[in-house]
């Protein structure tokens, strides 16, 4: 899988304005939800790690984290196996539209569509495609549930279900993923540059994102 996670060297588009930055983020959305792809490290096969396995758990970056772009995240972690890790950042918020809106610049005709999204930078990986965590009460082609609590969708069918009233109780949607090759998140957590904590819907979900990483990191204290 790539290697772009933290403390990985990558290339990055730099966008000094943050209104261009928003709408550059945007309009990657706007193509990744466009099909049905799945990064490999979601789809391929690989062998478990075993009990030390992090998937479905909380990764929060401490004061010792060495890559700014990572400074007070949290990541929800999706998988974490034998062949690297992958998980989405759940508190950079990029920006919120309406649901219609949305689905309009996608093509998909429903102006009467109720709500709004907000849209999360979900890390550097593959920023050109669009992710949904969501709870578990909705699967389409493609969902991985991760531990019975969570489902990771990456198909558009997901809008067209919420603008329906059938999709999932809760929903966050990022723009790229943070990736971790073999062995990489590991040697991270030995150097001290996460903790890890069990997962809140209230932290992964809600939009007090100035709050998660506080909330966050005190979750550790119920783990211990």
């Amino acid at each position: 899988m790539p290697d772009n996670g933290p403390d990985a060297t990558i290339d990055t588009v730099h966008v000094p304005n943050p209104a261009a930055r928003r709408l550059l983020l945007v309009a990657m959305l706007l193509a990744g939800l466009a099909g049905t792809a799945w990064p490999d490290a979601v789809t391929g096969q690989s062998p478990p790690l075993g009990s030390r396995s992090l998937a479905g758990r909380l990764l929060v970056a401490t004061p010792d984290m060495r890559d700014p772009r990572f400074a007070e995240t949290v990541i929800y972690m999706v998988r974490h196996d034998g062949t690297g890790a992958l998980g989405v950042v759940v508190n950079r918020p990029v920006q919120s539209m309406p649901l219609a809106v949305l689905l309009e610049r996608l093509g998909m005709a429903n102006a009467n569509a109720p709500g709004g999204v907000l849209v999360r930078w979900g890390g550097p990986v593959e920023p050109g495609k669009a992710f949904a965590l969501h709870t578990p009460d909705y699967q389409t082609e493609g969902t991985v549930m991760v531990k019975g609590r969570f489902g990771f969708t990456a198909n558009r069918k997901i809008l067209e279900a919420l603008a329906a009233g059938a999709g999932p109780r809760r929903l966050l949607l990022t723009v790229g993923y943070a990736g971790w090759g073999p062995g990489q998140l590991d040697a991270e957590l030995e150097r001290g540059g996460w903790l890890t904590a069990s997962p809140d819907e209230e932290v992964v979900f809600d939009e007090d994102d100035a709050s998660k990483w506080r909330r966050a990191t005190a979750r550790r204290l119920i783990d211990l």
